[in-house]
């Protein structure tokens, strides 16, 4: 299973905004920034993210994003849907119904064993990003930065570029 590029971002974005303060938001372009990556690529992705109702979004030249819900309340696998959709990664064609010398219908009423096995296992990955929550990571970073340098590099840059909302 192959994933893009943006669920990355996705999630290292929505890792950062949960570091801002009440009422700070950060903008489009300073996350692509901070990430080294396509501001207008990212912003398509955070714009999935607040129509998924996991980021909030400030208009205007003081704007940027935020959180809408809190970090324990996010999970890789809402990160992932809100980028990826909700089809499933394995799409059965019946491609065991093709071919010279069909066979009746009846013969293919269960799903074949490729389907059903390949169906379980997304179920088991769906499963574990249900599981670990954007404040998971956080806490998953501060416990292997020894030195604090990862945390504190974030943490300098949201100085420097977070906006005051006022809200």
């Amino acid at each position: 299973m192959k994933l893009s590029e943006g669920i990355e971002q996705a999630i290292h974005c929505v890792t950062m905004l949960a570091g801002l303060d009440e009422g700070q938001v950060l903008s489009a372009a300073a996350l692509a920034e901070y990430h080294g990556v396509s501001a207008s690529y990212l912003l398509k992705h955070l714009q999935a993210l607040s129509g998924a109702g996991i980021l909030a979004t400030m208009p205007g030249p003081k704007g940027g994003y935020r959180l809408a819900l809190a970090p324990k309340d996010v999970s890789l696998l809402d990160i992932t849907l809100a980028i990826e959709g909700p089809a499933p990664a394995f799409r059965c064609a019946e491609i065991r119904q093709r071919g010279p010398k069909p066979l009746p219908g009846r013969y293919f009423q269960a799903p074949c064993g490729i389907a059903s096995a390949m169906h379980a296992a997304e179920r088991v990955y769906r499963s574990e990003l249900a599981k670990t929550s954007i404040a998971d990571i956080v806490a998953g970073v501060h416990a292997v930065d020894d030195d604090g340098a990862i945390a504190g590099r974030g943490t300098d840059f949201i100085a420097c570029h977070a906006r005051q909302t006022g809200r």
